[in-house]
């Protein structure tokens, strides 16, 4: 594996673990605002960015590549209404995807199929965070500031269960 390969991976561990925190920060948001489905969802979506960064140094220690873990930034936590983190996530998937991407480009430029390959099931999970994101933007801007449409959201949002990736299931 190439030098810049590894480092991009490396930093995406960071990125996938920064997104972690931030939907930490989500969820306790939602949690102090009485909105514990919300709360739910973000909890889980936080383990899953945790799983993604542990995929990737799984990945590294596969190819006989170091990890270097950095420090992760703390995240904005006030937000002026149950729109904005909404926002911000899809904001951030966007940003996520555009990381994924450029790994991607190194990769074909390098020739490195094998990395490619293993992107793939990131690039696919990109879409879907991104679509569920613009859900969850798009029936908040149209139900929110209806009390029992906002009630069956957050309940929706509370039956949401985690599963492992399945990368990580082998």
């Amino acid at each position: 594996m190439e030098a810049n390969i590894a480092k991009l991976i490396n930093e995406q561990i960071n990125a996938e673990l920064y997104s972690a925190y931030l939907y930490l920060s989500f969820a306790d948001y939602y949690e102090e605002e009485g909105l514990c489905g919300y709360a739910n969802y973000f909890e889980i979506q936080a383990a899953e960015e945790r799983d993604h960064a542990l995929i990737f140094r799984k990945y590294l220690h596969e190819n006989g590549e170091k990890v270097h873990l950095k420090k992760i930034d703390q995240p904005k936590s006030s937000f002026k209404n149950y729109a904005a983190p909404l926002e911000a996530a899809l904001e951030h998937e966007k940003l996520v995807t555009s990381l994924i991407n450029k790994i991607y480009e190194a990769a074909h430029n390098a020739h490195d199929y094998r990395t490619m390959n293993f992107l793939n099931w990131f690039i696919d999970e990109q879409l879907e965070e991104e679509d569920n994101a613009e859900s969850m933007v798009t029936r908040m801007r149209i139900f929110g500031s209806d009390a029992k449409a906002l009630y069956d959201l957050d309940a929706e949002c509370g039956s949401r269960t985690y599963s492992t990736p399945s990368p990580l299931a082998k």
